[in-house]
């Protein structure tokens, strides 16, 4: 039996042990905190209950596939409910737009705001349909490690339809011209970490999966996910070390002969890495065996990073959904702020996830558990002093649109930033999400699962492929265990069972 270990228990770390563990792998997981889930942790505080990092639960048919592939369904681990409506976009105070879960209802929605776009969302829709097909269930599982992946991919047949070379933001003015249809469009987007001038006209697909896969929520929280794969994980035979810091790759004739942890050595014959790709790469190993310059990583286009706020409140709040948006300000200066000329923003957009509208266990009775998330540029030093100043300007911003006091309701609050990201995840510059998805750091662009220099190395995650976001994630796990099975069972010494 082949010995891997996995480094790091987030999404993507427990998928690539759950795959190995399924191919006969004995797996170890070594994971840092207390507990599984990476960015993905859940905490208690005061009654209250938060999901520290991914809120949104979008691509249901990917989790589905997940789960079926070790004979198990999502309903064995946990219960999902669609939001209806799917979210709420405040553009000022008492004016809002709510995106129903019905797409008859969405269609109407789209007309009433301008005349013909319902017909224009069915063509947008049809052709993100196609890019969905293709990009979810064909593009991201290709390990992009070589160009002749894609020799008889549907990206040569069907470039032109796959519009990979066209921005995200000029196709969609073909079909709308109205600014809020324009930006209810492009918010999808934004969590793959680039401005929609940026990003591919591929990434519709995203869209596809907003309006016609819908926005669910696993009851008791994303955290839920987590403990599903966990189990999924335990039930496989995966072995988890928890507080248990790596502090160093051993590496001798270009191979990891062992694990160096705060609980001592661990020895395998293949490792993944699910830690941050950059720190591995200049903190765990030497330099020697390094893939990539310090320039490399220096001119690579980061998603942003977040600056988080954890609130409860002892009364409940009327005009707030599961999922809000609050588009009251531009969102160029805001994307310029985080992308072009980085800095703290002046007037930035704000989310707000209310998981206590859905879920009565996530907070007392009378109360709420908000999510507040200011997308801000990586690299930044955030202050208590920052800290303080944003928390004051999301209030003020939150109680202008919903006409209703917050601040006087505060029994709880907590900061999560930059600084949070790096001592925790060991994140690069503090971002949150990992590169952005230009098209130059798209498939074999983005920086190899594998590494180049260590022969038994490989990467899975938010820094190499698929990409940012959960979904993507649970199928790095899947993309990276393939290779593993693959390339060790060219030679008798690392056969798989």
């Amino acid at each position: 039996m082949q010995k891997a270990i996995v480094i790091g228990a987030g999404f993507s770390g427990l998928s690539a042990a759950s795959f190995l563990a399924k191919q006969g792998y004995e797996v170890t997981v070594l994971e840092k905190h207390a507990i599984p889930g990476g960015r993905a942790r859940q905490y208690k505080e005061n009654g209250f209950t938060f999901d520290m990092g991914p809120s949104w639960y979008w691509m249901p048919d990917v989790f589905e596939r997940y789960f079926a592939q070790f004979g198990k369904k999502t309903s064995d681990y946990y219960r999902l409910e669609r939001l209806d409506p799917s979210y709420r976009v405040f553009w000022g105070k008492d004016d809002y737009t709510d995106l129903p879960a019905n797409y008859n209802e969405l269609r109407n929605l789209f007309e009433s705001i301008e005349k013909g776009s319902a017909t224009k969302l069915d063509e947008f829709l049809a052709e993100a349909a196609y890019k969905y097909d293709a990009g979810i269930n064909d593009l991201v599982h290709k390990p992009g490690r070589s160009i002749m992946e894609f020799a008889n991919f549907k990206v040569l047949s069907g470039l032109i339809k796959l519009d990979l070379l066209q921005s995200f933001h000029s196709h969609i003015r073909k079909f709308f011209k109205n600014p809020r249809l324009l930006q209810l469009i492009e918010f999808p987007v934004l969590f793959l970490g680039a401005v929609p001038q940026n990003t591919p006209a591929l990434y519709s697909l995203m869209n596809y999966a907003d309006i016609k896969l819908g926005t669910w929520y696993p009851v008791g929280g994303m955290y839920k996910v987590v403990e599903g794969m966990y189990k999924l994980a335990l039930e496989l035979g995966v072995k988890f070390e928890f507080n248990c810091d790596v502090q160093k790759l051993d590496v001798n004739n270009a191979q990891v002969n062992s694990v160096i942890t705060n609980k001592g050595a661990f020895v395998a014959d293949v490792v993944i890495a699910g830690a941050d790709y950059h720190h591995v790469e200049t903190k765990l190993l030497d330099k020697k065996y390094r893939s990539y310059s310090n320039e490399y990583w220096e001119n690579r286009v980061m998603a942003p990073s977040s600056l988080i706020y954890y609130v409860g409140l002892n009364k409940k709040v009327s005009k707030v959904l599961h999922h809000t948006l609050v588009f009251d300000k531009p969102f160029d200066k805001h994307a310029k702020e985080i992308y072009e000329t980085p800095q703290w923003p002046t007037e930035p957009l704000l989310y707000l996830s209310c998981t206590s509208q859905t879920d009565n266990t996530v907070a007392p009775e009378g109360h709420e558990a908000l999510f507040i998330l200011i997308p801000v540029a990586p690299g930044l030093n955030d202050t208590e002093e920052v800290r303080e100043k944003y928390f004051n300007l999301a209030i003020d911003r939150l109680e202008e649109n919903l006409g209703e006091n917050l601040r006087d309701y505060v029994v709880y609050k907590r900061s999560y930033a930059h600084s949070n990201f790096i001592n925790d995840y060991n994140s690069f510059k503090g971002n949150a999400y990992g590169l952005a998805n230009t098209l130059m750091q798209t498939a074999i662009l983005k920086p190899s699962l594998k590494s180049k220099k260590v022969k038994n190395l490989f990467y899975t995650g938010q820094l190499t492929v698929p990409g940012p976001g959960v979904p993507p994630s649970l199928i790095s796990g899947e993309v990276v265990a393939k290779e593993v099975v693959k390339e060790f069972s060219k030679t008798k010494k690392y056969a798989t069972v």
